[in-house]
């Protein structure tokens, strides 16, 4: 049971949800002379924590403070890498292998109260009736309000095969008693693949992850859709931040001959430094692919975009991805906890390493340094189109996605979305087809009179400056001078939540139609309604049907 992710996110995400894992350093000093200050600082860190312990004013958590202290610890390297203590173990495991022993749902925490977010389709949750939107009142026994979402989440999960009873109410009904068999919940690496463009044999696959089984998951649908009659292809890799670099060889491995170099690992211990090479036939080394990404999209993601741009197997549609070019391993430790840690950084085809954040160097104020512009370098894809290196993946057609309007944002952090969408399933027994559903106008004023008299707040960028205006002509003493002129400028500016509901009727159209389809569709449902809209899509289905895929992949050009 994982907790929903209610951070802000672009247009085309919002329906979703021992071995390397893809995220350096050099000797300064002598192997002996490093094995002395380890063992000198442990023996400071024992004893300060021991008499820390010991004499400290008021109760300490051993466990606790040793967390905190190991955290801060990495912290001041990168952010990827961690110590996994035991007791996160499920969660380290979830998430290399996409499995966790659970009843197949998402929660959230509102008002006090834990409600299910989003059911899995296909297990125990959906099957037994529970819907988005049903508050969560008991598990095995245990009143649920007023706890977190961790603690909620830890006790739906549990061993395949056991029983769990949950005690759930939906608005307006009496409370229902679910006795829930627990299954191994796999969440796929591909949640959706259909065909996009059926006259012009256009399929599509969404790849969210890169677990144990994200190869065979593409390999599967390539197959499927190939069935169906596919001669082109898109893989959408945006806000994949990556996994298992293994299986970003192996789907590079579809699509490219073998014995093909896809990337090349090289760390501080010469020994560990490993290249990866594609081992079979692919499944078709010519059908015309299009890779769809942005600035979320990660680590091994940059390795499959990276690899099929150096190798001109691919054309690269969207926004420039993230750029991490680091590698993790996990190294085991005592008492069945783990250090995933930095062991390498990664270079694909053409010699570049498209990690963007020097975590070695740091200004004043602790921030990472950005690769320097004068070190970016270029390199030449197979036909010798030129690339950088530092940061990231830069597109070969760029498609930016919009962000939605503030007022959307205002609207989704007060769940008012969430809210309007289980009224709407309960009044209505169902829909049309996910893909042609669409918010009418009568339906459309039914939410914004649901929302009139909500509160939710929220600024634009323009009002975020304004304020810092204000605060700087207080500071400076020009304020009270100008106070009449602000105070209307202020006036002009703030947002008019009912003439916004209005102006930004589509972004808000688009979020909604998402949640509504969500509630009776489920993940495929939001897939194929938020297709529908998705300029990057319709921008990679022009690419493959025009002349422009053969030209990217042709024409050599300069400059960054």
């Amino acid at each position: 049971m994982d907790k929903q992710n209610n951070a802000r996110m672009p247009k085309w995400k919002l329906w979703l949800m021992g071995s390397a894992i893809v995220g350096g350093g050099a000797f300064t000093i002598s192997a002996a002379d490093s094995y002395f200050e380890i063992s000198k600082n442990l023996e400071i860190f024992t004893e300060l924590y021991k008499e820390l312990n010991i004499y400290y004013v008021d109760d300490t958590q051993p466990g606790k403070l040793m967390k905190t202290g190991i955290d801060a610890m990495l912290n001041s390297l990168d952010p990827y890498t961690q110590y996994i203590p035991e007791s996160d173990m499920e969660d380290y495991r979830f998430m290399t292998t996409g499995q966790y022993g659970g009843i197949g749902a998402l929660i959230k925490r509102a008002n006090d109260r834990v409600y299910v977010s989003d059911p899995y389709e296909g297990y125990p949750a959906m099957k037994a009736g529970i819907w988005a939107g049903d508050e969560i009142l008991e598990v095995d026994g245990r009143k649920i309000a007023g706890m977190e979402t961790d603690e909620v989440s830890k006790l739906l999960k549990g061993q395949a095969g056991s029983v769990v009873k949950v005690i759930t109410q939906r608005q307006g009904m009496e409370p229902m008693t679910h006795s829930l068999t627990r299954e191994e919940i796999k969440i796929p690496d591909v949640p959706y693949k259909g065909m996009i463009d059926p006259v012009n044999k256009v399929g599509y696959i969404k790849l969210n992850s890169f677990t144990q089984t994200a190869g065979q998951e593409v390999r599967t649908a390539v197959k499927e859709l190939k069935e169906q009659g596919a001669t082109k292809m898109v893989l959408d890799l945006r806000g994949n931040g990556g996994g298992l670099l293994r299986e970003a060889v192996n789907i590079v491995n579809l699509f490219v001959p073998k014995n093909e170099l896809v990337v090349e690992t090289r760390g501080k211990i010469p020994e560990w430094d490993k290249t990866y090479k594609t081992l079979s036939e692919p499944m078709d080394a010519s059908i015309p692919l299009v890779v769809l990404v942005d600035g979320q999209s990660a680590s091994a993601s940059e390795i499959v975009c990276g690899a099929l741009q150096d190798l001109d197997r691919a054309v690269v549609v969207g926004e420039r991805t993230y750029g991490k070019g680091l590698v993790q391993q996990t190294r085991d430790l005592y008492y069945n906890s783990k250090l995933k840690v930095t062991v390498a950084k990664y270079y694909i085809p053409s010699g570049r390493c498209i990690q963007k954040l020097d975590y070695s160097h740091r200004d004043s104020t602790g921030k990472v340094e950005e690769v320097k512009e004068e070190a970016i370098a270029e390199f030449k894809t197979r036909n010798g189109r030129p690339v950088y290196d530092g940061r990231g993946i830069l597109p070969d057609v760029e498609v930016m996605d919009p962000e939605l309007a503030k007022v959307v944002g205002g609207l989704y952090s007060k769940d008012l979305f969430f809210d309007f969408a289980t009224n709407y399933r309960i009044k209505n027994a169902e829909i049309g087809p996910a893909e042609e559903f669409r918010i009418s106008d009568a339906l459309y004023l039914e939410f914004v009179d649901f929302v009139k008299d909500k509160k939710f707040d929220y600024d634009t960028e323009t009002m975020d400056a304004f304020k810092k205006l204000e605060e700087v002509a207080k500071k400076e003493r020009y304020y009270d001078h100008a106070k009449a002129q602000i105070e209307a400028l202020h006036a002009e500016l703030a947002p008019d939540r009912t003439e916004e509901l209005t102006r930004f009727r589509t972004d808000i159209e688009e979020v909604l139609r998402n949640e509504i389809v969500g509630r009776y569709y489920y993940q495929t449902g939001r897939a194929k309604a938020a297709l529908v809209t998705d300029p990057a899509v319709k921008s990679a289905v022009d690419v493959l049907n025009g002349t422009k895929y053969n030209e990217v992949l042709t024409t050599v050009k300069t400059g960054k």
